[in-house]
């Protein structure tokens, strides 16, 4: 799953509430701070992977003339191409290990600023980062289809990429995070 730039404050919210709910876990500043720094770190993170796929669209099509001679498939050619650049731009591509690296920053940070206090050790909040990480990677798709299904079902019908339908889409994606206590 890659996240979406608005997506990245539906885990932040997800990994606060999870955080909140850790009976091992305070938050001295309350959710709302622990919230602001997990988007922080979650969107710099999203940041590196657009400057990569930008860097790996632009060397595609400085060579397209190469790529359509060689009857390249593009799709194919820029995952090779981004998996080969991704060390280079501080990018994991396994989203399993992506994860766990930004629950390391997530919870470093968060404790560098004096947001969590808890009894345990590291790694049992570290997993409760990772795990909201991976409950939200998984409802993901779930969410999206029956958004989707909704959507058509609906006597009017939307066009897909249309403002309306980007509002609708958005308002019945959160009605679903509630539902899972996600948001």
């Amino acid at each position: 799953m890659r996240l979406k730039s608005k997506q990245t404050g539906y885990v932040a919210n997800k990994i606060g509430i999870d955080l909140a709910n850790a009976p091992f876990i305070t938050m001295p500043k309350g959710k709302e701070a622990v919230v602001a720094v997990c988007k922080e770190i979650i969107d710099e993170n999203l940041e590196k992977e657009k400057r990569l796929d930008a860097k790996v669209n632009e060397m595609i099509e400085e060579n397209y003339d190469e790529i359509e001679i060689q009857q390249v498939k593009e799709r194919e050619l820029f995952f090779m191409i981004k998996k080969r650049l991704a060390p280079e731009y501080g990018v994991i591509m396994n989203y399993d290990d992506r994860y766990n690296e930004v629950s390391h920053q997530i919870l470093d940070e968060l404790y560098d600023r004096y947001l969590l206090e808890y009894d345990v050790n590291d790694n049992q909040v570290r997993n409760v980062i990772f795990k909201a990480f991976k409950s939200f990677a998984d409802a993901y798709d779930k969410i999206d289809d029956i958004v989707y299904d909704k959507i058509k079902k609906m006597k009017k019908e939307y066009i897909p990429g249309s403002v309306e339908y980007e509002l609708l889409y958005d308002r019945l994606y959160e009605e679903e995070l509630k539902k899972r206590g996600m948001l």
